[in-house]
């Protein structure tokens, strides 16, 4: 069994846990007794993708959640990609270790406001990234992720005027690679806009052999400087494939749990923030913890319920994705 410290704050978990109990074999039982599976996207913490049946980027989390036959899904991840996880399992429970778990992006574009933008343009195509509540997901004619965002917008007639909602990194990245011009809502990831240019080069220069894999979500100095620019998936694909041994990782360094097991021989280091803390970790992926895994298992609870007409508005832009996404 792992000793375990709680450091950051709302990380306690809300009802007490017997500290003598051997966790992971908790919730291997809980899982056998539930029908149960975990889904955890690679950026929680190590003991948790540890226990994980699935870990995944977006786009793969969405197929895993489709495919599943398991009764109940405990999803370690943030709010929306458990709600993506129940919009196309509605017949089945969905829990998450902790609610609270938010997302910048999603909480920045409210389903209210992304209707009063997309009434200014008559006709456009609103194409939105998965990082969004149901709401915004329902007003949506396509949702894309990092994995998927080039290949679907680029199937876009040149005619039609885009809406890309709500990151502006992507979005600015995707405008620049297929030169397509697009209304962008201004919104970021509080974690890869933290990213330091300046500690980045100083960094580079201390390493420099190393190669630089950014997140598309990253600010454009920094994407400049990336040898490779791609989704979590495809940086972990590039970085073990690569015939270099030391990489820059410029994105939130759970990921490098998975690609130090996939790897082991090779340096991984996590690009630092602009200030002196450990703002390169998201702090609503790290609410979620062990403990709180396996008091969702136990309890069924924290449980998502979201409304039927809701689930099957938004069902139909993700649906668009992962139809595409397989073609």
């Amino acid at each position: 069994m792992v000793t375990r410290t709680l450091p950051i704050a709302g990380r306690q978990p809300p009802r007490p846990v017997d500290p003598s109990l051997d966790l992971e074999a908790e919730i291997a039982r809980l899982k056998n007794e539930r029908s149960a599976t975990i889904l955890a996207h690679y950026y929680q913490d190590s003991e948790i993708q540890d226990v994980a049946d699935f870990i995944g980027d977006s786009l793969q989390l969405a197929q895993a959640a489709k495919k599943t036959e398991a009764k109940v899904i405990c999803f370690a991840g943030v709010h929306f990609r458990a709600e993506t996880a129940k919009i196309l399992n509605p017949d089945r429970e969905v829990v998450v270790p902790d609610l609270e778990a938010g997302c910048s992006l999603a909480d920045g574009c409210p389903g209210a406001k992304f209707a009063a933008w997309k009434a200014r343009f008559p006709g456009a195509v609103a194409v939105t990234y998965i990082n969004c509540s149901a709401e915004v997901k329902a007003l949506s004619d396509y949702i894309v992720t990092s994995s998927n965002a080039e290949k679907i917008v680029a199937q876009i007639p040149r005619d039609r005027t885009i809406l890309f909602a709500p990151d502006r990194n992507l979005g600015a990245y995707l405008a620049k690679k297929l030169d397509r011009p697009m209304e962008i809502w201004q919104g970021s990831c509080i974690v890869h806009d933290t990213f330091s240019e300046r500690k980045l080069i100083a960094l580079k220069e201390r390493n420099p052999t190393a190669l630089v894999l950014a997140h598309p979500e990253c600010e454009e100095p920094i994407l400049r400087m990336a040898d490779f620019v791609g989704s979590t998936t495809g940086i972990l694909k590039y970085a073990t494939g690569s015939p270099a041994t030391t990489f820059i990782v410029v994105t939130e360094p759970g990921i490098l749990h998975q690609m130090q097991k996939a790897a082991p021989g090779k340096t991984f280091i996590a690009a630092p923030p602009e200030a002196n803390c450990a703002c390169n970790e998201c702090p609503h992926m790290k609410k979620n913890t062990l403990e709180k895994v396996y008091l969702a298992l136990r309890d069924l609870e924290p449980k998502l319920v979201m409304r039927p007409d809701l689930i099957e508005k938004a069902r139909v832009p993700i649906d668009r994705m992962l139809a595409l996404s397989a073609s």
